[in-house]
């Protein structure tokens, strides 16, 4: 048994944070002994490969604004597994890790990893009587354990290509796992798709009777708290979804509430932008870490007043670092100073070959160092620290290793993050 939130920790490492065992019937036994099969509270679930946790965090902020205590669940995280549940945005009390720990122990002792905190989460928010929960899948859809329960609403950001060895080397096969999660007639909402993943959703929901709702645009002169052009996306599922889900479960729709929660939404490392700090200067924090995710970064950066002074980038072995640094090459010119960090990470692509490559791709100013703590010092002697930012990007671990090192940028701060302005359309 835990009696305490490092007991809970250890017991999280023990299992292992990469260990997948695919299928629905631990959740489904452990969510009947809890009495949470159907959740006393109004839940959306956010699917997708790219935007599903911006997605969530303009859901969650918007629910927030309409006075709704709101519970939700996010992976992965950078630095604390508190990061992944949240209530009103504040992180889950390590004192209520144990007991709400044992609970699901009593049941249920071999869950997975992700199955441990997807109770968890549930059990906080059941415990807070939150009113709403906004839950992120993790990867998929079909055996995801956040398809174990019941949804009043699906919201689907755009799906492409990742995680190709577990969800399948097709764009077809992906969409057909995400689609899974797709299992019964509540509403659909849906980002702009690929042709083919549209195909697929409009086949699920009517296989379901579900109704399928295309996210419209945002209306013009939208103020959102997270930037970049792929937001507007984001965003407009996330109205989408809320407006779905407001209807189905009779909840407050005040619009000038809707707005006020696009405009205050935070979430770390989706291109966040800050302000010189202490030692740093100011950072563009990112962690696109697949082709799509690098191509949405790549126009951020194409339609910026000020782009990156220097990049710090790496990335995952088993992603397309090969058509990721050339997009991020092509963005940031080939005079940009890059420095590329070893990961301490089995999955990480070797900091080496990364700089042959982009030396290959025309870089004129790119260097490896053992460890991101290194590279601002190296920046320093190289380019001025001004008004212009430097990037950090390419992989979440990357991130991760940052916010180790610097924590306090985790969370929203007036020193650290200037204030949302107004969309240029």
């Amino acid at each position: 048994m835990f009696s305490t939130y490092a007991d809970v920790l250890a017991h999280l490492d023990k299992v292992g944070l990469f260990h997948m065992d695919f299928g629905l019937h631990r959740m489904q036994a452990a969510l009947q002994a809890l009495g949470l099969m159907r959740p006393p509270f109004a839940v959306v679930q956010v699917l997708g490969t790219n935007g599903k946790g911006s997605t969530s965090t303009f859901l969650a902020s918007m629910a927030q604004e309409q006075g709704c205590t709101t519970g939700l669940y996010t992976s992965p995280h950078f630095v604390f597994p508190a990061e992944r549940i949240r209530i009103n945005g504040v992180m889950l009390a390590e004192e209520r890790w144990a007991a709400l720990g044992n609970a699901i122990m009593e049941v249920r002792p071999d869950v997975t990893y992700f199955e441990f905190m997807t109770l968890l989460a549930l059990l906080a928010f059941r415990e807070r009587k939150v009113r709403v929960a906004v839950i992120e899948a993790g990867l998929g859809g079909a055996h995801d354990a956040t398809t174990a329960f019941a949804a009043d609403v699906l919201c689907y950001a755009p799906i492409g290509m990742d995680h190709t060895a577990i969800l399948g080397n097709s764009l077809h096969a992906i969409a057909s796992d995400k689609a899974g999660a797709i299992r019964s007639a509540a509403p659909v909402c849906s980002a702009e798709q690929e042709p083919e993943a549209l195909a697929v959703l409009k086949a699920a929901c009517a296989a379901h009777h579900a109704p399928l709702c295309l996210a419209p645009a945002l209306p013009r002169g939208t103020v959102l708290g997270l930037a970049g052009e792929h937001q507007r996306g984001n965003a407009a599922l996330a109205v989408a979804g809320w407006n779905a889900l407001a209807a189905a479960c009779a909840l407050p729709n005040r619009a000038a509430a809707r707005a006020e929660g696009l405009k205050k939404a935070f979430f770390a490392g989706r291109l966040q932008q800050t302000k010189a700090f202490c030692s740093l200067p100011a950072l563009w924090l990112d962690g696109a870490h697949n082709e799509h995710g690098m191509r949405a970064l790549a126009l951020a950066i194409e339609q910026a007043a000020c782009p990156p002074v220097a990049v710090i980038f790496s990335c995952l072995k088993d992603k397309d670092w090969q058509a990721m640094s050339a997009l991020l090459l092509h963005a940031v010119g080939k005079q940009c100073p890059i420095v590329v960090p070893s990961l301490h990470n089995e999955r990480a692509a070797e900091a080496d070959a990364l700089v042959q490559h982009l030396h290959s791709l025309g870089a004129q100013q790119v260097c490896a160092v053992a460890d991101i703590s290194l590279a601002f010092p190296l920046l320093e002697g190289e380019v001025p620290f001004g008004s212009r930012p430097v990037l950090v990007c390419g992989s979440l671990y990357l991130l991760s290793e940052f916010y180790r090192l610097f924590p306090q940028y985790l969370e929203r701060s007036r020193a650290l993050c200037p204030a949302p302005t107004e969309e240029k359309v």
